[in-house]
């Protein structure tokens, strides 16, 4: 039977046909989508992790046990979980392990661009990378035993094209693979010094095997056409190359990207006139040609910045620039928080007092952008208590006009450890947690604080309260963000404190489905002046119209933030 999947479902559904047993990730664009898809499938224990690393630790838990496993996550994310992953690759595999990585070439949902494929390199294990929904189906699913057969995890690079396009996949049955005995063996696996250079050695010699099989694995293959031209690539990029030229080159598919082939490569170039290696971001298949003595054109045609793209190819190669599809002009849509965000009114009482903002990742750092323009760092998941840490170390003055700001998910992934930080080394500074209830960004996936797992059954809920005072913070406040009397006085109260001192902003996210909706509210011209400063927070149901304000309704969930503003009060509950 086939199907037309996105590339993250059919990566779930190769992972389940594989035999997946047990699957843990953390929410990030572009691979969220693969353990959502996996949670829909019988008989796979599927859970949403406080981290990347936890996540991955716990399937080396899980392959110790004899099953198999796999565990997600985007490409910052394998920065996370690097810690693990060193040495997973020493100890290799009980049950099969995949590793599924999403990268992020354009940044259209990341801090960075960043090639997963230097950590298959450093790491010293294997990475496939599919072209396509169904090839990300049929290598999930061969992972598994490429896995088992050279004991060790294997990596699955995506991409976001691949990710999130669709094309058609022939579904298969599940393969049932029987719990493999454990058998206590230490050696292998309790990495300390005596034991692990004992397993170095092992590594080493994996990786020459895998690269003998690199020469005739059924991942990579060479589609000969027209030879004055031979082209070297992999993933998305293939499909491009196959659109602009389809027979008129020779086309050598990398689907096996660690470790590359040596010989196969070499018969290639042998016979093409032209050589050229086509991938996105970093030159790594050009830098092993060029280890080869073939010295191939790439990065000096193709940028190693961004996406590519079969216009980027055709321009590059073939000097033609196709014209654009005449499409009307669409208005700008700039990026914005949602009308009745609970974090509007924060962001707004932060920027009247022009305090600096350490951010952190997830929703809330819309707060960067005009006309809040609140934030002044964004660097990584917890990075915010951290950073302000540091900062009130060197410049202790600025405690009364610096705080960090960070949402539930987020400081249950990493910030704890950042909060534990400034208890411990005893800094003066306010950290505000926003707690909406969900992991807001990533499309509202469950997290420990929420109180119920990615199946939506009840679980143990944190107390981020509690928390807090484990680790000893002891002045905190809780305050409902859509009350921005009661959060100037919040951030006031606590940037007076000598201590470290916690803020809950604490309320639903307005998209939720459980959140009851509010009658949208209306402006009563007449009263309005047209002073604008209900405009300061940049809601999207406030517009001008002829010098007045206006209100959609259709956008408008009642929060009531900018009826707080209005000096006239001009905004009012009943049109």
């Amino acid at each position: 039977m086939k199907e037309l999947l996105i590339g993250n479902h059919s990566i779930a559904r190769g992972l389940y046909e594989g035999g997946l047993r047990f699957i843990s990730g953390y929410p990030g664009t572009p691979s969220t989508e693969i353990l959502e898809h996996a949670a829909t499938f019988p008989d796979v224990e599927c859970e949403w992790a406080p981290n990347e690393k936890v996540a991955l630790e716990a399937v080396f838990g899980a392959s110790l046990a004899g099953a198999r496993a796999a565990c997600t996550c985007k490409h910052v994310g394998q920065n996370v979980a690097a810690d693990p992953l060193f040495t997973f690759s020493y100890t290799g595999v009980g049950g099969g392990a995949v590793i599924c990585v999403a990268d992020d070439p354009a940044m259209h949902s990341s801090q960075n661009e960043q090639d997963s494929r230097h950590y298959a390199i450093a790491a010293k294990l294997p990475m496939l990378e599919p072209s396509d929904s169904g090839e990300a189906l049929a290598f999930a699913k061969a992972a598994f035993a490429l896995s088992e057969q050279f004991d060790t995890p294997v990596l699955l690079r995506t991409c976001t094209r691949i990710a999130h396009s669709q094309s058609l996949v022939e579904l298969g049955e599940r393969q049932e693979v029987e719990l493999k005995p454990y058998q206590k063996q230490s050696e292998k696996y309790v990495m300390m010094p005596a034991y692990a250079k004992g397993r170095h050695p092992v590594v080493e010699e994996r990786m020459k095997a895998l690269a003998s099989f690199a020469e005739d694995c059924p991942f990579n293959r060479i589609e000969w056409g027209e030879k004055k031209i031979g082209i070297i690539t992999s993933g998305t990029c293939y499909h491009y190359v196959k659109e602009v030229f389809g027979e008129k080159v020779s086309v050598l598919k990398l689907g096996l990207i660690n470790p590359l082939p040596r010989e196969l490569i070499l018969t290639f170039s042998k016979e093409v006139e032209r050589l050229i290696v086509i991938e996105e971001l970093d030159g790594i298949i050009e830098a092993h040609c060029n280890c080869l003595g073939l010295f191939p054109e790439g990065k000096s045609l193709f940028s190693p910045i961004g996406e590519l793209s079969q216009r980027a190819i055709r321009q590059a190669l073939l000097e033609e620039v196709p014209p654009l599809h005449n499409a009307p002009a669409l208005p700008a849509r700039p990026p914005m928080m949602c009308s009745g965000c609970p974090h509007r009114g924060l962001f707004y009482v932060l920027s009247k007092h022009h305090l600096t903002v350490f951010g952190d990742i997830g929703c809330y750092t819309l707060g960067a952008v005009p006309p809040l323009s609140s934030l002044d760092t964004c660097l990584c998941m917890g990075a915010s208590i951290s950073s302000l840490h540091g900062c009130l170390k060197v410049r202790p003055e600025m405690a009364q006009q610096a705080v960090a700001v960070i949402g539930d998910s987020t400081f249950v992934h990493s910030g704890i450890t950042s909060l534990i930080d400034m208890t411990y080394n005893q800094t003066n500074g306010t950290v505000i947690i926003l707690d909406n209830a969900i992991t807001g960004m990533t499309g509202h996936q469950p997290n420990p604080t929420t109180g119920y797992t990615i199946k939506g059954e009840l679980s143990t809920q944190v107390d981020v309260e509690a928390l807090c005072r484990s680790v000893g913070v002891s002045s905190i406040q809780v305050v409902d963000p859509y009350d921005l009397s009661a959060c100037d006085h919040a951030i006031k109260k606590a940037l007076g404190e000598e201590q470290v001192s916690v803020i809950i902003l604490r309320r639903p996210c307005v998209l939720l489905k459980t959140v009851e909706k509010r009658p949208p509210l209306f402006v009563d011209t007449t009263s309005c002046k047209g002073c604008m400063r209900c405009m300061s927070m940049g809601c999207p149901s406030l517009s001008v119209k002829n010098g007045k304000a206006q209100i959609d309704a259709t956008l408008c969930v009642g929060c009531k933030v900018c009826q707080q503003l209005c000096p006239f009060s001009a905004i009012i509950d009943e049109g």
